[in-house]
């Protein structure tokens, strides 16, 4: 068993606490550090913590009904340590406590997204005075800091003294420098462990060219036994709406080859008239064809794919969104409205009439928000951080 030190929880060979300052703050620095990361050797939010007397070290996913946070959250002097387009400047307003999320980008949006409060407080950004030297983690940007880093900053400028903080870098530069000698005098092949595919990997070939995909939703005429009287309730679609990111739009009301379920209008949200009255079916279908072109569809789950495959329609490439916004938040997202606000979407615009056409506008707003996600992921391999997160 390896010798440990008991404060920094690193072996002995590669312990840093002699490095390691004890700086007065005004500012109270609270860390929140998810589970995950306290069991990476090489995080530094103890390190951030043992150079602080005036912080505090969390660990935890969701701090909702956590009472110290809760009344930090409430408190107006309070702020997150955390990058994005409404970020301040850390040399703005006065700052008395600073929340920091310790974790992977993707863990620290998610923390934020399960902690409404936490996500309320007014956030500040830091912008280093030189690219981070976390070389032993992939930090693609400058502002991608590690913890330590980024405390040091965010410190230096709500106290006004810069270099005082840049004490705090000491055992950080002594831990990575470490860390590549020990991976240089290696001479085991270093062992990687298969990874999964992102989440978002199937949106990878559309990023390029989003308006390749159609988004469409379909209503049907359900319920009525089969013609010829074996098997269960068959469907025939009535309403098919659909729209490209580019603006384009298709809309189709097929008139029903079965007598109308007496309750299919009201379902649909469309008035019965536009479906009695719709157009043949064979002629809509062509027109959809025609519409979609060599595209790639897009639904929220597999009914009107499937219900187009019955239909006759040709099997087209698919994406199922639904799938997609479940594999993301590792968690069923519910109807589409809830899952397109779990994952933060805007608000959409009605595509088509009835209950497609607002499904359809759904769509469009999750489709862009994976896309971004992806985008995200993809642009800092899967290990996008924070300034604040290792």
């Amino acid at each position: 068993m390896r010798d440990v030190c008991w404060r920094c929880r690193r072996p002995r060979p590669v312990c840093y606490c002699s490095l390691l300052p004890s700086l007065p703050t005004r500012t109270r620095v609270v860390l929140l550090q998810h589970p995950r990361e306290r069991r990476v050797g090489i995080g530094t939010a103890r390190m951030t913590h043992l150079s602080l007397p005036n912080s505090e070290l969390h660990e935890g996913v969701v701090f909702e009904d956590d009472p110290r946070i809760a009344a930090l959250a409430a408190d107006p002097t309070t702020a997150v340590l955390y990058p994005g387009g409404d970020a301040r400047p850390a040399d703005g307003a006065p700052v008395r406590s600073l929340i920091v999320v310790d974790g992977t980008w993707w863990q620290s949006r998610k923390m934020l997204a399960l902690n409404p409060r936490l996500a309320a407080v007014r956030r500040i950004g830091v912008t280093p005075r030189a690219p981070g030297n976390y070389r032993i983690r992939r930090e693609p940007r400058p502002e991608c800091l590690a913890t330590v880093e980024a405390v040091a900053s965010a410190l230096g400028a709500l106290e006004g003294e810069p270099a005082r903080f840049d004490a705090m870098l000491r055992a950080f530069a002594f831990m990575v420098d470490r860390q590549i000698e020990h991976q240089a005098r290696s001479t085991a092949p270093r062992k990687r462990r298969a990874q999964a595919p992102p989440p978002l990997a199937p949106l990878r070939p559309l990023r390029a060219d989003p308006a390749r995909v159609v988004l469409v939703d379909g209503g049907a005429n359900a319920g009525w036994p089969a013609a010829d009287g074996a098997g269960g309730p068959r469907s025939e679609l009535v309403h098919l709406v659909a729209c490209r990111a580019s603006g384009e739009r298709f809309e189709a009301f097929l008139r029903p080859r079965r007598p109308l379920g007496p309750s299919v209008a009201h379902q649909l949200e469309v008035p019965e008239a536009r479906l009695r009255d719709g157009e043949d079916a064979g002629a809509a279908l062509a027109r959809f064809r025609d519409f979609v072109g060599d595209g790639v569809l897009g639904a929220w789950g597999v009914f009107t794919v499937d219900l187009l495959a019955q239909e006759g329609l040709r099997r087209l490439p698919f994406v199922d969104l639904r799938d997609l916004c479940m594999r993301h938040l590792r968690r069923r997202p519910g109807g589409i409205a809830g899952g397109a606000r779990a994952l933060q979407a805007g608000e959409p615009a009605p595509r088509g009439a009835g209950r497609c056409g607002r499904t359809v506008g759904w769509l469009e707003v999750v489709l862009a928000r994976l896309l971004e996600l992806a985008e995200d992921n993809e642009a800092l391999g899967g290990q996008k951080r924070p300034a604040g997160g290792d």
